[in-house]
């Protein structure tokens, strides 16, 4: 058993205050009559009845202002204890005897929308576009197919029609084209450049060469050619949009998770691993390899918590506390410490199983009002023997009060006990 230390310290009368005195330098001269002096009887009578007022007075403060406050540090022993909750939405009370406290599940649903930077670079070609008009001077019509060749007098600037066209004999008609290769066999191929915004020229067609259409049949364009350009220009890659939805998918997770914790009210608790989220829809209208200097991706998650309250998981754990120590001991409720792992997480049913492990100091249980008989009318020696020979006490401390008080008071009302555990 760990040395007993007994404390005992009885307050001290204060120090009366210095008074000091201050005169002039010129002391005025009195005169007092040589005669007798003779006091009045009443006054006399009153003087003489001071002492005993005093000692009533003393008398009585002594028996309803004296008290003796007494500082109990018990014998203490830390115990740990291991157990399994289970948290369950289902039921709204503590069940002790199931080891089943009450859950409620939260959920919180965000969507999402952010902008993402196109990485990709490609080489675009945009042809140029205008309108020719063919004349057709031989005497039967000519049906012209889609992509038919158009040849300007300047070298490798051709253009191609966009569809089927018929021009009747001796007559004309508009034909819609584009800049195209001039090559064999690339039939309708796109060419692009800058080149190809020609002024208004004259057309052959090369399809008809070596026939007698050749030259009945032509082209003429009255405005120039436009659009037509090569250059660098942003693309959308798969990479870029892999890169963009992993992002996405952990800020929506991260930040609906958060949020959920934010709704949480509280007094209301999340073992570690007790939150769940998932995101429920990612999408984009934009395909690879599209011409995009930006692109936007959209997410929807859902987040989900099995919560129980403190108060409960407090409450349920000194309930198994006291069910385990013996009848003769007590448990310091502010020495708790719980900590717990979940297991087996249904987040369908909202149950939720805890590893709980708990620790508590414990002590041999004191009975204050036997306590306070034991030391009523009690001297300060005999006080300290009778501490002494407490078991299960290992310190103590006695302050009498007021000062001149050096027995504990006999009323039980005046003497307070307090223990401490810390």
């Amino acid at each position: 058993m760990a040395k007993k230390i007994i404390d005992i310290s009885v307050p001290r009368e204060s120090k009366e205050k210095e008074v000091k005195e201050f005169y002039s330098q010129e002391k005025p001269e009195f005169k007092i009559p040589s005669s007798r002096i003779r006091l009045p009887k009443q006054l006399g009578r009153k003087i003489f009845l001071i002492p005993l007022i005093l000692i009533i007075a003393g008398t009585v403060a002594y028996f309803s202002l004296s008290r003796a406050d007494i500082e109990i540090w018990p014998e203490t022993e830390v115990k740990t204890f291991e157990t399994k909750l289970t948290v369950d939405k289902r039921i709204d009370n503590i069940d002790f005897s199931a080891n089943l406290i009450p859950g409620t599940v939260f959920e919180e649903v965000k969507n999402f929308s952010q902008e993402f930077n196109s990485s990709g670079k490609k080489l675009v070609e945009k042809a140029a576009e205008g309108k020719i008009l063919v004349y057709n001077n031989y005497n039967l019509p000519q049906t012209l197919v889609k992509y038919t060749r158009f040849q300007s007098p300047l070298e490798g600037i051709c253009f191609c029609s966009t569809d089927l066209a018929v021009i009747p004999a001796k007559n004309q008609l508009d034909v819609n084209v584009y800049s195209c290769s001039c090559a064999p066999g690339t039939s309708g191929k796109l060419m692009g450049g800058e080149k190809y915004n020609i002024e208004p020229s004259d057309f052959s067609i090369p399809g008809l060469a070596g026939t007698s259409k050749y030259t009945a049949i032509y082209g003429k364009s009255s405005e120039a050619m436009k659009g037509g350009a090569k250059k660098e220009a942003p693309e959308v890659t798969q990479e870029d949009l892999d890169r963009a939805e992993k992002i996405l998918r952990e800020k929506a997770l991260k930040e609906t998770k958060d949020a959920l914790k934010d709704k949480i009210p509280a007094g209301f608790t999340v073992a570690e691993n007790g939150f769940e989220a998932e995101v429920l829809e990612i999408s984009s209208l934009v395909q690879p390899e599209s011409e995009l200097e930006k692109f936007i991706l959209q997410a929807k998650a859902d987040a989900r918590a099995i919560s129980f309250k403190e108060e409960d998981l407090e409450n349920f754990s000194k309930n198994f506390i006291a069910s385990k120590i013996p009848a003769d001991k007590e448990f310091d409720q502010k020495s708790l410490k719980m900590e717990y792992l979940s297991e087996n997480i249904n987040f369908e049913e909202g149950k939720i199983t805890l590893s709980l492990n708990l620790e508590v100091k414990i002590y041999s249980a004191i009975d204050k009002i036997s306590l306070k008989r034991g030391l009523a009318g009690k001297s300060l020696s005999e006080t300290q023997l009778f501490l002494q020979n407490q078991p299960e006490i290992i310190l103590t401390q006695v302050k009498f009060w007021p000062f001149w008080v050096n027995r504990v008071p006999d009323n039980l009302e005046k003497i307070k006990i307090e223990l401490r555990v810390d």
